[in-house]
């Protein structure tokens, strides 16, 4: 008897180390259920966080550039999650602007791991480095950049800059250095293929080893080799489709993709893309000039997923919308896909990490106006921020970088 109630002792208390081991096994399948969820919804956030700049406050930055002659400053603004804009600070540049439109793209930029922003002073002659941390900029160096400097490209540890005067109508070469600041390199400024050509662009190709400039006047597609020493060739002379190229953009594919402000006329703007041969530095045509319906469309800027391109379109007051397909070519999806008004006159356009966000830089109203990108390539607008506070009105307001 007392040996059955010995074993009935034991089996009851394995019966609760059972049930105990049961409850534990719920608990911790719970928590690790509840782990798993918080984990999905930060990796959904993470679009809008910035990472590797310290910025902590769930969204990005943008940041704009006065172009005043006396003084040029970047206009800096926090960029919230919701992707709209809250003004912050404005810094000097030390150099001048010219106070008239830079009339070219990338005359701010920033590096691609959104640590260091560089301005261009066309005024002065020379580019502004600063060190980025969020929506805060410090100045690191001002440093000579030839005549007339509009636009600055960079790879890797090379930049390029695009002197615009007739006196000086070409590229100057420097090293980027660990800390952002540039190093000229010696003997590196070479003409373009036209003392008249009125620059719009410089970009680099996706792998460096090629650099393209636009040329308004004469409607020309200057393209230079980059050798392993940072020097560039001669430029190669190719015809642009349509007239008047003013910027560009390269898809991750190495295809180039070109807007062109034609005519001052209705029906005038349009978008071509090309292949680009690097070994003969030759461009051949895959979309010759696909008309948005719009006039003085200028800048464009292409989705981090390469399924759209946007233009703006200074005389309309509009941004046009593009679809991009695998082959490389170009269809427009909407003409007036925004809107900010007629006397807006849209300038440089900018996309947050991510391409989640859409900003573009209205000269005429001194503002920034804010979009939300949907899926289907439609914009969907936030505000217009800084009107009254920030750039100057109408008044030659040049540059636009984000993250």
């Amino acid at each position: 008897m007392n040996q059955l109630k010995t074993n009935s002792k034991k089996e009851k208390t394995q019966e609760d180390i059972l049930s105990s081991y049961k409850n534990l096994c719920r608990v911790t399948m719970a928590i690790l259920l509840a782990i798993a969820s918080m984990t999905q919804d930060t990796q959904a956030q993470a679009p809008d966080s910035a990472g590797a700049n310290g910025n902590t406050n769930g969204g990005g930055a943008v940041f704009a550039m006065t172009n005043r002659a006396r003084n040029n400053e970047v206009v800096a603004f926090r960029r919230e999650a919701d992707g709209t804009l809250r003004q912050t600070n404005r810094y000097s540049t030390g150099g001048s602007g010219i106070g008239v439109d830079f009339d070219t793209q990338d005359g701010l930029t920033l590096s691609t791991d959104h640590r260091f922003l560089y301005a261009c002073n066309p005024g002065s002659d020379n580019v502004t480095v600063f060190a980025v941390n969020a929506d805060r900029l410090t100045l690191l160096q001002r440093v000579y950049a030839g005549d007339q400097p509009l636009s600055i490209a960079l790879s890797g540890d090379l930049a390029y800059v695009l002197d615009g005067s007739v006196a000086g109508n070409g590229i100057t070469g420097f090293t980027v250095r660990a800390d952002g600041t540039l190093r000229a390199i010696p003997d590196s400024f070479k003409a373009l293929s036209s003392p008249i050509a009125v620059p719009g662009d410089v970009k680099f190709s996706p792998d460096g080893q090629t650099i393209v400039v636009t040329g308004k006047v004469g409607s020309i597609l200057d393209v230079f080799k980059v050798s392993s020493d940072g020097l560039v060739s001669n430029p190669i002379q190719n015809p642009s489709f349509g007239r008047r190229p003013f910027s560009e953009a390269f898809r991750n594919d190495g295809r180039l993709l070109v807007v062109e402000s034609g005519l001052p006329i209705p029906n005038n703007a349009g978008v071509s893309s090309y292949n680009l041969d690097q070994p003969s530095g030759a461009l051949s045509v895959i979309t010759g000039s696909e008309k948005n319906g719009q006039e003085d469309g200028c800048w464009i800027v292409i989705t981090d997923d390469q399924k759209y391109a946007f233009t703006a379109n200074f005389a309309s007051g509009t941004i046009s919308s593009y679809q991009l397909d695998a082959n490389g070519s170009v269809t427009l999806i909407r003409g007036a896909a925004a809107f900010s008004g007629i006397d807006s006159q849209p300038t440089d356009l900018a996309f947050s990490t991510h391409s989640r966000y859409l900003y573009n830089l209205l000269r005429g109203t001194g503002g920034v106006a804010a979009f939300r990108v949907e899926p289907d390539g439609s914009l969907i607008s936030l505000g217009i921020f800084g009107v009254g506070k920030a750039l100057p009105v109408a008044d030659g307001a040049s540059g636009l970088a984000a993250y």
